[in-house]
């Protein structure tokens, strides 16, 4: 029997909090629900969940610090909860490493859709030597000193494995796989999160500049802005 994949649940909502267990539960879910910061973090890594789901209104420790914390040591999938609707939380959430943001209140059979929809993207990782085995297979590009793999959502740099996030993964999959071509930032909201988003067009703005501190101009090969359009990989022709 398939074991079942863990969502750790963070809201000091009781209702909303055990509300969205119960719909994770009848899709399957195993789930644990915590009512604070402090213990958010103690069951991070006690109940080493697939995803967590994390309010940003906590009493104590806040759930933008708890993403800090957890982004030290993890890239595990993250979906913030708030109230808040300023532009300013969402690309807050996103910079600290979240990779969905809910306005509350939302639609829980669409939270549950997007649980599936990020889990979906995320597999275990990899040894070094397993990549190069597997780099072979599925849906890769490869330049210079980079390997994008999108099958088992590895990065390699100058040999080296680069830990992304989902989102920025598929993202820098996306220019990767179209060179030189130009897309705006709607473009790539839609190609990349398929629905009308939340936020604003500052999420992929958000996403290009956590992938340009991890992954720097090459010789051969950038990811370059386009002023007043939106982004391209720029590879440059011999």
């Amino acid at each position: 029997m398939a074991t079942k994949q863990k969502i750790l649940i963070v809201d000091d909502d009781a209702n909303i909090a055990e509300l969205i267990s119960l719909y994770l539960m009848k899709e399957c879910f195993d789930t644990k629900i915590v009512y604070d910061g402090e213990e958010a973090i103690t069951q991070y890594r006690e109940y080493q969940p697939n995803l967590i789901l994390l309010d940003l209104m906590l009493p104590g420790i806040d759930g933008y610090e708890v993403c800090r914390e957890v982004r030290k040591t993890s890239t595990i999938p993250i979906i913030m909860l708030s109230a808040k609707g300023e532009i300013f939380d969402k690309v807050l959430g996103l910079e600290l490493g979240a990779d969905d943001y809910m306005i509350k209140p939302f639609d829980t059979k669409e939270l549950v859709a997007r649980v599936k929809a990020v889990l979906r993207r995320v597999v275990p990782s990899q040894s070094t030597s397993e990549q190069v085995i597997t780099q072979e297979l599925g849906d890769f590009v490869s330049y210079p000193d980079l390997i994008i793999n999108q099958s088992n959502y590895s990065v390699t740099y100058f040999g080296d494995s680069i830990e992304m996030p989902p989102k920025e993964l598929e993202l820098f999959y996306f220019l990767a796989s179209h060179p030189n071509q130009v897309f705006t930032r709607e473009q790539l909201l839609d190609h990349i999160w398929g629905y009308e988003y939340i936020g604003d067009t500052r999420t992929v703005d958000v996403h290009i500049k956590r992938l340009r501190e991890k992954i720097k101009d090459h010789i051969s090969w950038r990811l370059s802005t386009v002023w007043g359009i939106g982004y391209k990989f720029e590879v440059k022709k011999n």
